[in-house]
């Protein structure tokens, strides 16, 4: 296809995407030209486009690339993806009234509509999504999923030593402010023209819904406060929670913990996650019912999972609320030395905090608390409630949302590691990291391995790891002390 052709199919989909109109066609081709280095178009009637939006896009960027637009940068290119795409993006307050059109007949259409959108644009990395590891693992808390993350592209060593010398910016003033809107990217910081944002009001606060570009599960989404201030756990938080189910009744959405260690990878701006995506936990039954005196049309009990779970069901929101604040102010207090359970320093620094996940169970409000502790000790200086050193050659990172609802987000070392691993277990030649070794020495005595099966079992073990992951993180262990010890500081409640 030519490249006059490209560029009417590109102009074509901008015009269908609704930010644009037949008669802006001529300006549309102009401006796509301008950025590949094109200063002319051939003769070329517009028609249906043959290709997507993401052949069109490579094509563009491509001719751009030969034009000298553009170096080997990924930087570069990347920015220059965004500027093109941009125009198959309607402007915000557009996209906006779009949401709005379809979220009168559902709220389900809105959702697709929005995510259709972020998928044809490019802003959710569909292609880089693919490259991931995705795998199950049974284990006895259920099915768990395992992913090792390939998606997010590896810098150019040359592009690395380059940003060195780039000075680091306070605009916008992190990943998931609202000034990240149309914002063109820089060197060291990521391209986000063609990015969008639905607005929502939240109990009188303007906050905003959008997509992860690097999405872990199905339509996964953030929702993010206006303002950029730090994560906090609070009644306020439970109210806007259950706000965004009602919003947003066919989709999960959770937070992560307000402390280091036991929270998120961005503290700094208070933010939720959320999407259509039915995780192991919210599968994992009851498996023994408590009783909320204080509440009595909460129906609450100890969920059958690795971390320490408290499941509260009702009908009536503001006393679920109620009750969520109600267990999240006695867990920050409550102390069980037994189990090396504090809740504040001999300096008053605060200890616990909840990770909670909040769901519609028919007309019920479901929520799932996440007791969190992130005490540290000299044994465990990277945390006691934090992945243990055996298990740190699988899983290192802090324990956030996703991983607590039984998703397991593992670092792309894994993908050549774990190749390695298959060598050694097969008795093939291979460079096995150390720190592998003694589990692949110990699978070797519980396993027959063959040429067809060692990958197999190597991803089941993995799973058997993750699932020793969370039980680390689980604040009362599994054991009869630890489920003693649980049920002591229910019989609080």
């Amino acid at each position: 296809m030519s490249i006059s052709q490209t560029v009417v199919d590109f102009a074509t989909l901008a015009i269908h995407a609704g930010g644009y109109m037949e008669l802006d066609r001529l300006y549309l081709q102009n401006r796509i030209i301008a950025l590949i280095g094109e200063d002319s178009l051939d003769e070329v009637k517009p028609q249906s486009a043959t290709q997507n939006s993401l052949e069109l896009l490579d094509a563009l960027v491509k001719k751009a690339k030969e034009n000298g637009v553009i170096g080997d940068s990924l930087a570069q290119k990347e920015i220059l993806e965004a500027q093109l795409m941009d125009f198959l993006t309607p402007p915000p307050s557009v996209v906006n009234a779009f949401f709005a059109q379809h979220y009168a007949k559902t709220p389900e259409a809105a959702t697709e509509y929005f995510f259709k959108l972020c998928q044809e644009n490019d802003y959710i990395k569909t292609r880089a999504i693919a490259k991931n590891i995705v795998f199950p693992a049974e284990t006895k808390y259920g099915k768990l999923e395992i992913t090792i993350n390939l998606s997010k592209p590896e810098k150019d060593p040359k592009e690395i030593a380059t940003m060195k010398n780039v000075t680091a910016g306070d605009y916008p003033k992190c990943m998931l402010c609202m000034e990240n809107e149309g914002y063109k990217g820089r060197l060291n910081y990521p391209a986000r023209t063609n990015h969008r944002i639905i607005r929502m009001n939240l109990n009188g606060e303007s906050w905003g819904f959008q997509y992860s570009p690097y999405a872990y599960y199905n339509e996964h989404c953030i929702v993010l406060s206006e303002e950029h201030r730090p994560m906090q756990i609070s009644r306020a938080t439970f109210e806007r929670l259950l706000t965004i189910i009602e919003v947003l009744p066919h989709y999960f959405v959770g937070s992560n913990a307000d402390l280091p260690i036991v929270g998120g990878s961005i503290l700094s701006h208070d933010h939720y996650q959320g999407g259509k995506h039915t995780f192991a936990m919210a599968k994992a039954p009851l498996e023994k019912e408590i009783n909320l005196s204080v509440f009595p049309n909460i129906k609450a009990g100890i969920v059958k999972w690795p971390m320490s779970v408290l499941r509260l069901q009702g009908a009536d929101k503001t006393e679920m609320i109620n009750a969520c604040e109600y267990i999240l102010q006695a867990w920050k207090h409550y102390s069980d030395e037994s189990v090396c359970v504090k809740a504040f320093s001999e300096d008053g620094t605060p200890h616990h905090t909840i990770t909670p996940i909040a769901r519609r169970n028919g007309k019920l409000y479901e929520v799932d608390l996440v007791l969190r502790d992130n005490n540290v000790s000299k044994k465990f200086p990277d945390g006691i409630f934090h992945p243990h050193p055996d298990v740190q050659h699988i899983k290192k990172e802090n324990i956030g949302l996703i991983e607590v609802m039984g998703l397991a987000v593992l670092p792309p070392r894994l993908l050549p590691e774990l190749e390695e691993v298959e060598k050694y277990v097969l008795g093939k030649p291979n460079n096995i990291a150390d720190y592998h070794k003694t589990w692949a020495q110990a699978m070797m005595q519980t396993h027959e391995f063959t040429p067809t099966n060692a990958m197999d079992i190597i991803h089941g073990e993995v799973g058997q790891i993750f699932a020793r992951v969370l039980e680390d993180a689980g604040v009362f262990k599994r054991d009869k002390v630890g489920q003693q010890a649980f049920l002591r500081f229910t019989d609080t409640l």
